[in-house]
């Protein structure tokens, strides 16, 4: 069933009993300016996510990289390209939280310490936030720990609010789990079924499930907020698909969605081609930047074997693998790894010689990975379909990608990358044959 009907089917009265009233739309002068007829302007929806930087569970939880990217940018990239809202907010109080914000292209609310206490409420934050914007008509609260909310579902959901009149809609998943009355300690009773005769289990394909509240987000109009409310008035909820349902609340759930993010994440507008060509570069990527020189004046790099496995990986699959570095390295050194990779050495301009490389493989950029970690790297990671750096990169670099590794440079970052690319090419494979 579509989610958007399931979302559409439920409607609720105002809590209080009253009719919902918004204010009067507004009214510009039309395209010319001058005293012609009036015209409705379109309700302000402004997206909001709430990141204060207090998180007692996992510190800095907003920003803490999820899959390469700060948990945060997910629901940013997802918010940004729907399409839907004037504006896209992150309400915050923390420095670091704020420049990660900016780098995704969203404003920034500096917001007070009264609300920002471990006691606030979201709605506190909402309310001080509309405080300052009065061009405002709805919000689209969007949760930080939602990474694999998808803009389709934000599209939706505003659909409903500004077309369908909808005061509010929230976003629910549908589980199929029995539920049982709790027995206190040192209390004598039995307990009970809530939602099932155990008579009669039914099986999982004969039973509907229940709808329960995921948190990804909560659409209100104004009025509503001023009330004190979140969800009231002509209410509906929104059903997300189970996979795209998931919530980071500790340390434990970070494995298990990073799997999910990487799987059923939105990671951009731009559609992901097949990688035929991957450029390395050597000092800090390949090794850890660290060089020895020996008593007769020879270079000794070292290197992870993870990392070699990994570009024999990515050559098996048919993705070529090559090697930059704008340091003079010694090539008789670098041959003695036996990668078997064709390299560039003593190079001014990595981006002029991944373009000669593109054009001999008769590439688009987008068929092009790059994995870099200095300033001299910006560019290329700019320009290509698939970017990365490993965990010490350089600041510059790290703001240039869509992928930060786990692992430094030198020490597995590569084959970390190699994996995230078959996982992306899994993904392109997988959209061709729908």
């Amino acid at each position: 069933m579509d989610s958007v009907e399931k979302g559409a089917a439920t409607t609720v009265s105002n809590p209080r009993g009253r009719p919902s009233r918004g204010r009067p739309p507004k009214l510009q002068r039309n395209s010319r300016g001058g005293p012609g007829r009036s015209v409705e302007k379109p309700p302000h929806l402004a997206a909001l996510i709430l990141a204060r930087g207090g998180s007692k569970g996992i510190p800095l939880k907003n920003i803490k990289h999820l899959a390469g990217v700060p948990l945060i940018g997910w629901v940013l990239r997802a918010a940004l390209d729907s399409g839907v809202f004037q504006s896209v907010w992150v309400s915050t109080d923390h420095d670091e939280i704020e420049n990660v914000a900016k780098q995704f292209g969203a404003q920034v609310h500096r917001r007070s310490s009264e609300v920002s206490k471990d006691s606030s409420t979201s709605l506190d934050a909402i309310v001080e936030f509309l405080s300052y914007h009065n061009e405002v008509d709805i919000v689209g609260n969007i949760q930080a720990t939602s990474p694999c909310l998808h803009p389709t579902d934000l599209q939706k959901v505003a659909e409903m609010i500004r077309e369908e009149g909808y005061d509010s809609v929230f976003s629910v998943v549908r589980r199929h789990q029995f539920r049982w009355s709790e027995i206190q300690k040192g209390v004598r009773e039995v307990t009970e079924p809530l939602n099932l005769n155990p008579a009669k289990r039914p099986r999982r394909q004969d039973w509907d499930g229940e709808l329960y509240e995921n948190g990804s987000f909560y659409f209100a109009k104004r009025h509503l907020i001023d009330m004190g409310y979140l969800q009231g008035g002509k209410m509906a909820y929104y059903e997300m698909r189970a996979e795209h349902s998931v919530d980071i609340d500790v340390d434990i759930d970070w494995p298990i969605a990073e799997q999910r993010v990487l799987r059923y994440g939105y990671f951009g507008k731009e559609k992901f081609k097949e990688i035929k060509l991957l450029v390395c570069s050597i000092d800090g990527c390949l090794t850890n930047g660290h060089i020895y020189v020996s008593g007769d004046q020879k270079e000794i790099i070292s290197y992870d074997v993870k990392d070699a496995i990994g570009i024999s990986l990515l050559k098996k699959s048919g993705i070529e693998v090559r090697l930059i570095s704008e340091r003079a390295c010694s090539k008789q050194t670098l041959s003695s790894l036996k990668l078997d990779c064709k390299m560039e050495v003593n190079v001014p301009d990595k981006l002029a010689v991944v373009d000669e490389w593109r054009k001999e493989m008769g590439l688009c950029w987008k068929e092009v990975a790059y994995l870099g970690n200095e300033v001299s790297d910006e560019e290329c990671l700019k320009k290509v379909g698939l970017s990365a750096v490993p965990a010490d990169a350089c600041s510059t670099a790290q703001k240039a990608v869509g992928y930060i590794c786990k692992c430094n440079g030198g020490r597995g970052a590569l084959r970390e990358f190699a994996e995230h690319i078959f996982l992306l090419m899994e993904k392109v494979v997988n959209s061709c044959q729908k």
